[in-house]
């Protein structure tokens, strides 16, 4: 089945940003969060990113996020606007398709207009208690169950910002 989506936001960073203690902040990232194109590499995951080709996250290396999870904070918390998709910090977002109603082992496509790309489900990334601190008070508790999903990429390719098809 194919479903019209869009790819909210890429993000690729080759630190972790929330280590430590949340009342401390994070750190900042070392270049720019916000891409308008990743690479992908089958095996390996996003090229740049800290669990790019890391072994002992070969099967969880890249994170699928539905923006409507943060939506879901924002209404249930009350919050005047949206965070921004970049403060959970998950590689690919989408608008437009329940990503945590994928099973373990369930392959779907992204295709954002330079060919298709699949991807393994694997299994749920959990939300931390960074939410609290980046986002809101509570935002922990909201997003339960709502943290995406740790992939592995199945195919070389290319993803872009922008519209895109998802086809599983």
């Amino acid at each position: 089945m194919s479903t019209t989506v869009e790819i909210v936001a890429l993000h690729v960073s080759p630190a972790h940003a929330y280590e430590g203690r949340p009342s401390d902040g994070p750190r900042p990232d070392p270049e720019p969060v916000s891409r308008e194109r990743v690479v992908v590499r089958a095996g390996l995951g996003l090229v740049g990113d800290r669990y790019y080709n890391q072994p002992a996250h070969r099967t969880a290396a890249v994170t699928v996020f539905a923006v409507e999870s943060l939506e879901h904070v924002t209404d249930g918390l009350g919050l005047h606007t949206a965070p921004s998709p970049l403060v959970v910090r998950r590689n690919i977002v989408l608008r437009g398709f329940d990503v945590d109603g994928l099973a373990r082992h369930d392959v779907f496509t992204l295709d954002s207009g330079d060919g298709p790309v699949r991807f393994e489900t694997h299994r749920p990334a959990n939300p931390c208690g960074w939410m609290d601190a980046v986002i809101a008070p509570g935002a922990l508790k909201a997003l339960r169950g709502r943290g995406g999903k740790r992939c592995v990429p199945l195919d070389d390719g290319l993803l872009r910002r922008g519209p895109a098809t998802l086809t599983t």
